[in-house]
């Protein structure tokens, strides 16, 4: 089903579907790789569609792209021809089996991965058209604190910062946090923690965290749940599949369902950090003007 098809259809998932005035966009971050980002954000993706939510994802690791992988697809248009003015946006959009658009990156182009502000910025504001009637948009960033990382990051409305047992993802999860609040005024973070070897082990991670953050930093954080370290979830990647789709009864589909829908209830920042949020007219219910993208 094309993004059109299920437009006209209001959805695929299976969930009852209800009005939203702004897109429910999620930003899934970590500042240090490894920590399973691009799979958590694959899964929430999968997950709104079954709700019921028109539903896109951003491949936001402009260089070294990843959805496409994980997915079993094999986009024939990326950003990269967006960028060289090659295709217009809408053009590269591909239609994942599980109900969701993706926007695919590129892979191994230099280029891409030294993407600078201004046409990252540019990138923020087109989607605004071929994204119009959206529900959701889940953005999986790159890792590091690249300017990509850090426009893409500011401008969704929720960051789900990526976190699993290994001090240099405490501590990179840390820098990212502080850099966005000191140069782009993010205040708030909620906390996943992933791959946790046992209950109780992400909160306690969490805990660890915020003890940190708030002797330190200005910002608020809160606990967005853990999935648990998971062989099914090992296997849906082999597969090329999310784990919420091939094996929906495991435990890390559930813990990773629970967080789509405790996302989806997340209530709209009041207002907007500037010109520079996804669909940002939407939350100001106001037309905002849309830049092209710089090629």
């Amino acid at each position: 089903m094309s993004l059109r098809d299920s437009r006209q259809a209001g959805g695929q998932g299976t969930g009852p579907r209800t009005a939203r005035p702004a897109v429910q966009v999620v930003a899934v971050t970590g500042g240090k790789g490894g920590v399973g980002k691009s799979t958590v954000a694959i899964n929430l993706a999968t997950a709104f569609a079954r709700l019921g939510r028109r539903t896109m994802l951003l491949d936001g690791d402009l260089g070294l792209a990843n959805a496409d992988v994980l997915l079993g697809l094999t986009p024939r248009y990326t950003l990269a021809h967006v960028i060289r003015g090659e295709r217009r946006l809408e053009e590269i959009l591909v239609e994942a089996p599980q109900g969701f658009t993706i926007v695919p990156a590129a892979s191994g182009i230099a280029q891409m991965a030294a993407l600078g502000s201004t046409e990252t910025l540019g990138l923020v504001r087109e989607l605004a058209t071929v994204g119009a009637d959206l529900d959701a948009l889940v953005v999986d960033t790159p890792a590091g604190i690249s300017p990509a990382v850090l426009h893409l990051t500011q401008a969704a409305q929720h960051v789900l910062v990526v976190v699993c047992d290994e001090p240099t993802s405490i501590t990179d999860a840390y820098a990212l946090m502080k850099v966005l609040r000191r140069d782009h005024g993010v205040g708030r973070f909620r906390v996943l923690a992933n791959m946790v070897r046992e209950r109780g082990q992400g909160r306690r991670l969490f805990e660890t965290l915020n003890r940190v953050t708030t002797r330190f930093l200005d910002v608020t954080l809160e606990y967005a749940g853990e999935v648990p370290e998971d062989p099914w979830l090992r296997r849906s990647v082999r597969d090329q599949r999310p784990v919420v789709d091939a094996y929906p009864s495991s435990v890390s589909a559930q813990a990773l369902r629970s967080v789509a829908e405790a996302a989806d209830a997340w209530p709209a920042p009041k207002g907007t950090r500037g010109n520079i949020e996804f669909f940002a007219e939407r939350l100001v219910r106001r037309a905002a003007p849309v830049l092209e993208v710089v090629r």
